[in-house]
């Protein structure tokens, strides 16, 4: 087993886990010094390109991004995200993980889904591929409006059954998104694994978030986004003291130039 993965397993109950998104090594570099994941996403479709959907974002666009990161992480594990239609089948799914690992030199994958990719997933970690599971909200196939999950008892059971199921076929962790706080904490109590929650209240073992959302560089009114910081505030003051001090002929003074 992975010693940075072992790492994560014995935070399980004791201390939390934090996971960040990264796409590229400038944001890596500083992410990896608080993180103990780094999370390559398929969120980069809408953060990066405005796609409406995770499902346009290829397999070149995520190793591409994946391989920048990887040049900015030295101490946190990284996970990269399998794209829509990367996985339909064990062949397929084990032919891009084994794709995605050797160009980007990650250390697992993430993929969306319970009962109905399992036989992927066991597949995957039968051939010594390190799998983090995603469970409740599924970006890559849901439908309309994106809504909660776990409200109801028939999807609270499937939730836990999914998880336990994930469980037992070696993933080391599970993303549950967008869960209701109840069912979450049941999860999580139910797992000998760590839950990382996005949107699933505190009861989880860590938290996951998309790094630029909270930096406040999306204009994101999703509920369980918290802007930490306005970056945009400070590249605002960079830009118009560049912009003054060029039109001043202030820059570039003879410290600046050759």
């Amino acid at each position: 087993m992975n010693t940075k993965i072992n790492k994560i397993l014995k935070k399980k109950n004791k201390s939390k886990i934090l996971c960040l998104t990264a796409y590229s090594k400038n944001f890596a570099e500083e992410i990896d010094k608080y993180v103990d994941i780094t999370l390559v996403g398929d969120s980069l479709g809408s953060v990066l390109y405005n796609y409406k959907s995770t499902k346009k974002v290829t397999l070149t666009n995520i190793i591409d991004h994946s391989k920048s990161v990887r040049l900015g992480v030295k101490k946190s594990l990284m996970v990269v995200d399998m794209p829509y239609n990367t996985y339909n089948s064990n062949k397929t799914a084990l032919k891009n993980a084994k794709k995605i690992i050797k160009e980007t030199k990650c250390d697992a994958v993430k993929l969306e889904g319970g009962k109905k990719i399992i036989s992927q997933i066991r597949y995957l970690i039968k051939n010594k591929i390190l799998v983090m599971g995603h469970l409740g909200l599924l970006p890559q196939t849901a439908k309309g409006k994106f809504k909660s999950k776990g409200r109801s008892d028939k999807e609270k059971k499937q939730l836990i059954s999914d998880a336990l199921l994930l469980q037992n076929n070696g993933v080391f962790a599970i993303v549950i998104e967008c869960v209701r706080t109840s069912t979450a904490k049941e999860i999580t109590h139910s797992l000998k694994i760590p839950t990382i929650g996005i949107g699933s209240s505190v009861f989880c073992d860590g938290q996951v978030l998309v790094t630029d959302d909270l930096l406040g560089l999306n204009n994101s009114n999703i509920r369980f986004v918290k802007r930490f910081i306005n970056i945009k505030k400070y590249i605002k003051l960079g830009l118009r003291k560049f912009m003054s001090e060029v039109k001043l002929k202030k820059y570039p003074s003879k410290k600046y130039s050759y």
